[in-house]
């Protein structure tokens, strides 16, 4: 199940939430992609945005799409 989270450019970047989210942050791109964004920084945002964080997709172990560990 996705979940829901606020960043702020305190977060840094997408590869930062992937990170401490997904627990690999090659998957930036799943964040990105669900929420309709194609720029991993995040130090535009001034003020909390909410974001949807998708669950751990173990199968995606290079965090590259279409590319399996």
């Amino acid at each position: 199940m996705a979940t829901t989270i606020k960043v702020t450019a305190a977060d840094v970047s997408l590869y930062h939430v992937a990170a401490a989210q997904l627990g690999d942050a090659t998957q930036w791109w799943r964040i990105a992609q669900l929420n309709g964004m194609t720029d991993p920084d995040l130090s535009d945002f001034t003020t909390p945005v909410q974001i949807v964080v998708p669950t751990v997709d173990s199968s995606l172990g290079s965090g590259v799409p279409g590319v399996s560990a």
